[in-house]
């Protein structure tokens, strides 16, 4: 923390100045995001409380784990709607084109009759 501050001395400051800090005992913290999780396993959780908001300082060994996307289920229905729509007769190519549009009937006609 700072230089040459006794611990106790610290404590004793951030007393007077309405700061708490208390250790929590934490297994694990998980920080998930948009792009994937943040993962801290043995981790040193300190809670400070300063003017009415708490805030979190977190150390440990830090791992990150992509967001995984969910699988996409195509029906035949689906297949044969865009193979009529599109002109094509092929089901492969009608799948490919689902699945490059996350199951979006509507965009994958719409790419096929633009090739």
């Amino acid at each position: 923390m700072m230089p040459n501050v006794d611990p106790k001395q610290l404590k004793k400051m951030m007393d007077r100045m309405g700061i708490k800090s208390s250790e929590i005992d934490a297994q694990r913290v998980i920080i998930e995001s948009s792009e994937g999780d943040i993962i801290i396993d043995e981790p040193q959780v300190i809670l400070i409380e300063a003017q009415g908001t708490k805030s979190f300082q977190i150390s440990g060994s830090v791992s990150e784990k992509p967001k995984e996307l969910p699988k996409i289920e195509i029906s035949e229905d689906d297949i044969k709607m865009v193979k009529e729509q599109s002109g094509i007769e092929d089901d492969n190519l009608a799948r490919a084109a689902l699945e490059e549009s996350n199951g979006n009937i509507a965009e994958a006609i719409l790419k096929l009759k633009d090739n």
